[in-house]
């Protein structure tokens, strides 16, 4: 999603000027194991070869809030808005002290998920949508967003394939879909796939195929990205 000039979300941050930011912020958004992190590690290699200078963010990573969020995901003591409201000021912390500077010093910014995560995570664990998306009013709006598809069949399959076993989150055991560890897991990151679906449309994410080979999927994200730049 490209713009003509940097807008926030909604009521975004009053006391930040983002009239000169010069900069891009790309969003790789996409379900647990469906490979951000690997992609983005590839795409700041190339960038910088090319002469951008890159950072990037995920979600949880900012000094301030990040460790808070571990330790209370420990326990399952919280609600769902305090959960919500927890992640919201990770993301505000590092928009604020990370992402808009970055961006006005020319930087490209590289963010393993975005909002858009916590309007469907949320959104599964029955937080009113409407609400969710006021609180991340503040957020500034990527210039491209691409959204890393894949069907729960191929997101088991790589699950297993890496050896890398599911946790109680991934699984969202925590709404009690099902006793089942395995059984949680597809009924949740199902729920989840149907939420960024249906938000293709209405945030015009770019769509690339994450079944395929991490290859294939790493070139067709270095075309959405050489588009924009």
């Amino acid at each position: 999603m490209t713009m003509k000039s940097p807008r926030f979300f909604k009521h975004g941050l009053p006391y930040v000027d983002i009239s000169d930011i010069p900069g891009k912020l790309i969003v790789i958004e996409g379900t647990d194991g469906v490979g951000r992190s690997t992609q983005i590690e590839i795409l700041t290699e190339w960038l910088e070869v090319k002469g951008y200078g890159v950072i990037d963010t995920g979600w949880t990573r900012s000094p301030l809030l990040g460790p808070a969020i571990d330790q209370v995901k420990m326990g399952n003591t919280l609600n769902q808005i305090t959960f919500a409201v927890l992640y919201a000021a990770d993301f505000a912390d590092r928009l604020e002290n990370q992402i808009i500077p970055a961006l006005k010093s020319g930087f490209i910014v590289l963010a393993d998920r975005y909002m858009y995560t916590a309007f469907a995570r949320h959104f599964v664990r029955g937080v009113d949508s409407e609400w969710i998306r006021q609180v991340y009013g503040f957020a500034l709006e990527p210039n491209l967003v691409i959204y890393l598809k894949i069907g729960i069949e191929d997101l088991v399959l790589r699950m297993f394939e890496s050896g890398k076993s599911i946790n109680y989150w991934e699984a969202g055991m925590d709404i009690g879909l099902s006793n089942d560890l395995y059984e949680s897991f597809v009924k949740y990151q199902t729920l989840i796939l149907n939420e960024f679906d249906r938000m293709t449309d209405e945030f015009n994410f770019k769509v690339v195929d994450a079944s395929r080979w991490p290859k294939s999927v790493n070139s067709a994200l270095k075309q959405e990205i050489e588009k924009l730049l």
